[in-house]
């Protein structure tokens, strides 16, 4: 197994601190008196079960199908630009940008008239340009999809394919990691249950997601622990075995200057209902409290600063790995690593 990155110094002589014999691993349910131990539930918003029930509105990179109907010669393909414009026939250029197609529709109308005698227009979206969903990780098809209408997360995975599976003929091992998948909107985790959604079909986990929500499934081959904070390099560790809390931050470069390490957080299970397990490492590398076995998955995180509401503590720290995740992520999609959904025609205005 791949063996951690060299300890670092600052790092080594706290180990040193702690003395030379290795402290007794721990099961997961038994963890040193020193710490505590909460497990959060979180519920998800009836509102973000229901579509909604906003029209689809133009944007810049939209394509537009338009006609002035009885004009055999007036059909034409018009793109919204950057600056929210559409450039049809005689006209100067359009504002579009935030109009539904129906608008869109009237706003040509009315500026035709100037050349044409009541010309009826038709208008239809060819290709959505301004609207996408991301949907990436271990996915059969990952990549950033066209948002024309109403979507659920489960029509959104469809749509990617579905969760990759192993391709061994001894195995049809589910190769995406339920536990830590998640959906991110505006900078927030939604609190979705991945595994009672696929695994155990329930429905009241089956969200409508939304232009730009962002759909991550990790590998669930990934033998690595997540070190986030007020550490010298944020990072994922590779797992060995007998990794411990103090091992790991070490991995990580160790804790920077001013960290508060007596509050370190270890999050373990579902991203949706996380268990929290707040150590004080201060204590550990001291030798009055023994080290925290850990195990692949978990996500240890240093604050610079105490959390005394734990349930404010285990957001912070879930939402921060799934915003270290959705960066790194979409920075590879959009580079060029991640294949991308191919755009459709979606509909036509009325």
């Amino acid at each position: 197994m791949k063996k951690l990155v060299a300890l670092s110094c600052l790092g080594l002589a706290l180990v040193l601190l702690a003395g030379c014999q290795t402290a007794p691993k721990p099961t997961s349910a038994e963890f040193p008196a020193r710490t505590k131990t909460v497990v959060f539930t979180n519920t998800l918003s009836s509102e973000l079960l229901q579509p909604s029930s906003d029209l689809f509105v133009l944007g810049p990179g939209d394509q537009l199908d338009i006609e002035i109907r009885g004009n055999a010669t007036s059909r034409s393909t018009a793109t919204v630009g950057i600056d929210g414009k559409i450039y049809y026939s005689l006209l100067p250029g359009l504002d579009v940008w935030g109009l539904n197609l129906t608008q869109a529709k009237a706003r040509l109308e009315e500026e035709l008239t100037k050349y044409f005698s009541q010309p009826e227009v038709g208008i239809s979206l060819k290709t959505v340009g301004s609207k996408y969903v991301w949907l990436l990780g271990r996915l059969t098809r990952p990549g950033i999809y066209p948002m024309a209408g109403s979507m659920t997360l489960l029509e959104g995975l469809a749509i990617a394919g579905g969760t990759a599976r192993s391709a061994s003929t001894f195995t049809t091992q589910d190769m995406g990691d339920l536990r830590h998948s998640f959906v991110m909107r505006q900078g927030k985790l939604l609190p979705v249950n991945f595994i009672r959604l696929l695994q155990e079909g329930d429905m009241s986990q089956n969200i409508y997601l939304k232009a730009d929500d962002f759909v991550y499934i990790p590998s669930s081959l990934s033998q690595e622990v997540y070190v986030l904070g007020a550490v010298a390099a944020p990072r994922a560790v590779a797992y060995v075995d007998q990794m411990t809390a103090v091992s790991a931050v070490a991995g990580a470069g160790g804790p920077i200057l001013n960290a508060y390490v007596s509050h370190v957080a270890i999050v373990r299970g579902s991203l949706s209902q996380p268990q929290l397990i707040q150590v004080d490492y201060q204590d550990i590398i001291t030798g009055r409290a023994p080290d925290v076995a850990l195990e692949p998955g978990d996500i240890v995180y240093v604050p610079l600063t105490p959390y005394h509401i734990l349930s404010d503590y285990a957001d912070l720290v879930v939402n921060t790995f799934a915003r270290s995740w959705s960066a790194n992520m979409g920075i590879r999609a959009v580079s060029g690593t991640t294949t991308v959904g191919v755009s459709v025609p979606v509909g036509i205005g009325r």
